[in-house]
């Protein structure tokens, strides 16, 4: 019988568009919440009704080192306007470089841009980080 060990953080691709894009150092924000209300029925005291109201999804952060501008070129469109959805996949994988796990961002559009604090004192990579406002978060194949 093989082996399952808990799959490493620092294994995945990011792929935007189908198209792999490298370099990321990390991603955060991979979550979903289904937010309820309670509600109490008249003569049941052991529990408390839970009734769905909807699904949220916070906002997507990618980091990397500030190395080429596509990312920059994608914010700056959406800022003038010009909103370019994008699909994007995290592909999580195994210690033999297998693909093992994957999620699929739907309908990812940027809503911020930022870069890491220019310090003359230290000598530290300049990182780049992009907020990703999206429609939803499911397992991809």
């Amino acid at each position: 019988m093989s082996r399952q060990d808990p799959l490493r953080g620092f294994r995945f691709l990011l792929e935007i568009e189908g198209i792999t894009s490298g370099g990321f150092t990390r991603v955060k924000g991979l979550s979903r919440e289904v937010k309820h209300e309670s509600y109490r029925e008249g003569g049941v005291n052991e529990y408390e009704h839970k009734l769905i109201t909807q699904v949220s999804y916070p906002v997507i952060v990618l980091e990397r080192g500030l190395v080429l501008d596509d990312l920059w070129k994608w914010a700056q469109a959406v800022a003038d306007g010009e909103v370019q959805r994008k699909t994007i996949r995290i592909r999580l994988q195994n210690e033999a470089g297998e693909m093992m796990f994957a999620w699929q961002i739907e309908h990812a559009i940027p809503v911020k841009w930022a870069a890491s604090d220019l310090d003359a004192q230290a000598s530290q990579i300049v990182m780049e980080s992009l907020e990703l406002a999206h429609h939803g978060l499911r397992k991809a194949a």
